[in-house]
């Protein structure tokens, strides 16, 4: 009886014992819940208003440099409107030389494109070629300037519905309008800028009419339909399904939904606004970031706790040794794994050595291949003017018999450096590289197709500078790949009543040979520099040229593009560096 009695007593001592620890429990965790809570509104209303201030700093910064590139192409048609060379032009219908003025000014004013039109709205020279010749007289640029003795500015949708945003200006001779000059300002990489970020972002008209949006499916529209039409998943969606879990801020006329705030700037030109639609994101998440430090800091103290008042010491010992044991079996696993990684680490190691010696076999049997390919052309022509100097022979004229045999000689000599030359297409070169007039390469591989242009009629238009347009490189390399290219044309034109090959050579920036036809232009555009890729019969060719040409322009710095042009055929062009850039990046 005594024995129960002293049990109850320690029972009851016990508990009273407990009564303090578990009200100091009760008191921490309050304690912890009310900081959180107090944390938790103070960093989202600091956070919310710093997102605000953000969002308005980047919508001032849309609106400069919106504002600054119209600016800046503003002044473009006044200038262009006293130059003499496109009044000249215009009065004297004289329009051989003006494209190409006209592109020397798009590199150098970097704008969209400009437009040269008569007095009747007729296309006389542009940027893109492909709009000589088209009527402009109904647009509402060419009517509005006619009309106007300033640069009139005109946003209007063209065919595909996107908007276009031109500056035009009538230019006079003798006080009587001859035509206009019509300069197109690229907006769309601002929209290409405003993308990139988590904000929606609209620029709208005087009528409200939404004219660059980040949203493509918005443009046209006003801003309330536009809302209406949102789709997933949209930037203002996005903050939706983000946002709506935790938003508990108070009413707000600039809250556009749960968690997405709406900003309006005025554009101090003709009546713009923009607007941006910010979501709150990135306030949740930094705020939640910090209540997970502090709820963390709050656990370890609260663990600490748990772990001094516990005295299950054995328990937790037999714990860690359990812990310990499992331990050392995932550091024998991690063992086994490592020696496991070493052994697939030399596997590879085989693996790429064979790989690389694959690689050098396929290499020689493409430059086999090349060198059949390649001398086919100096071998035809050798027939040629043995046949010629057989012929000469007969008619007892030796001198000119000789000349056929230099050309020969030569043509030997060129199979030889050609040889030479392809041996870089398996394996780097090193010969240095010399100053090459490229009109002096076209003019030579011209030559070199003389024999193939006798058999059959082309029509040959060549543009080249006056000046020496000099590259960087080898001249028998480019040699190659102007013929390549020009064979590719001929071969292009076979089926064609009227063939036609247009050979442009233009320096700006880069120095750009342009070769085109009037054939069928290419099926494949993605397998077009793959090596034995052709579209030719069995004999007629192996597929090798373009792709080492396009090798050839790699190396020497340059690209090699292609593609079909609007009216049927193909182009191709080739990009080198000018040489005045390679010496001044030189040095």
């Amino acid at each position: 009886m005594g024995r129960e009695i002293e049990i109850k007593q320690q029972h009851v001592s016990q508990s009273r014992k407990r009564w303090p620890v578990r009200a100091v429990l009760l008191l921490f965790i309050a304690f912890a819940v009310g900081v959180v809570w107090f944390t938790n509104s103070l960093l989202t209303e600091r956070f919310t208003e710093s997102t605000r201030s953000r969002a308005q700093l980047r919508m001032a910064l849309y609106s400069g440099n919106l504002l600054s590139e119209l600016k800046r192409a503003s002044i473009v048609p006044q200038l262009l409107s006293r130059d003499a060379g496109l009044i000249g032009a215009l009065s004297s219908s004289d329009h051989a030389q003006t494209s190409a003025r006209l592109i020397s000014y798009i590199n150098e004013i970097d704008v969209d494109s400009m437009l040269l039109l008569d007095d009747d709205g007729r296309a006389v020279a542009a940027s893109n070629r492909n709009q000589l010749g088209s009527n402009h007289k109904s647009a509402p640029y060419f009517v509005n300037a006619i009309r106007s003795n300033n640069t009139v500015f005109t946003t209007y949708k063209d065919k595909n519905g996107a908007f276009s945003f031109t500056y035009s200006r009538k230019l006079e001779f003798g006080s009587h309008p001859i035509g206009v000059i019509v300069v197109e300002v690229d907006l769309d990489k601002f929209e290409d800028s405003w993308s990139g970020i988590s904000d929606a972002v609209i620029v709208t008209d005087s009528k409200g009419q939404i004219i660059l949006s980040t949203e493509p499916n918005w443009r046209g529209l006003h801003e309330e339909g536009a809302l209406k039409i949102r789709s997933v998943p949209s930037a203002i969606q996005r903050a939706i399904q983000t946002t709506a879990d935790w938003v508990t801020l108070t009413a707000n006329p600039d809250l556009l939904g749960d968690g997405v705030i709406r900003q309006e700037n005025r554009i101090p030109f003709q009546g713009w606004k923009i607007t941006t639609f910010t979501t709150y994101a990135s306030v949740r998440q930094r705020v939640n970031g910090l209540l997970a430090l502090e709820i963390m800091g709050f656990a370890i103290l609260l663990a600490l706790g748990f772990y001094v008042l516990s005295r299950k010491a054995r328990l937790r010992s037999i714990f860690f040794q359990q812990e310990s044991a499992d331990l050392r079996q995932l550091n024998m696993r991690l063992q086994q794994e490592v020696a496991e990684r070493k052994k697939a680490e030399k596997e590879l190691e085989v693996a790429e050595q064979t790989l690389e010696q694959s690689s050098k076999l396929a290499a020689l049997g493409e430059m086999s291949a090349a060198v059949s390919h390649e001398l086919n052309q100096p071998l035809a022509a050798m027939k040629t003017y043995l046949a010629g100097a057989r012929l000469l022979l007969r008619r007892n004229r030796p001198e000119e018999a000789v000349s056929s045999f230099q050309r020969i000689d030569d043509l030997i000599e060129r199979m030889g450096a050609i040889t030479k030359q392809l041996k870089s297409y398996a394996r780097k070169g090193g010969d240095a590289y010399t100053p090459v007039d490229m009109r002096d390469a076209v003019s030579s591989a011209l030559s070199m197709m003389e024999p193939q242009l006798k058999q059959r009629y082309v029509e040959i238009n060549k543009s080249m500078p006056s000046e020496p347009v000099l590259v960087l490189g080898d001249l028998v390399r480019i040699e190659q790949v102007i013929i390549n290219l020009f064979r590719n044309a001929l071969d292009a034109t076979k089926l064609v009543t009227d063939p036609k090959i247009e050979i442009l050579l233009a320096v700006g920036e880069t120095v750009v040979l342009t070769v085109r036809d009037n054939g069928a232009g290419i099926e494949d555009l993605d397998s077009l520099f793959e090596p034995f890729y052709t579209t030719k019969t069995a004999g007629e060719g192996i597929g090798l040229g373009l792709a080492i040409s396009s090798g050839i322009v790699n190396d020497l710095g340059g690209r090699l593009m292609a593609r079909n042009a609007v009216v049927g055929g193909a182009v191709f062009q080739v990009q080198l560096p000018v040489m005045d850039n390679e010496i001044k990046a030189a040095q």
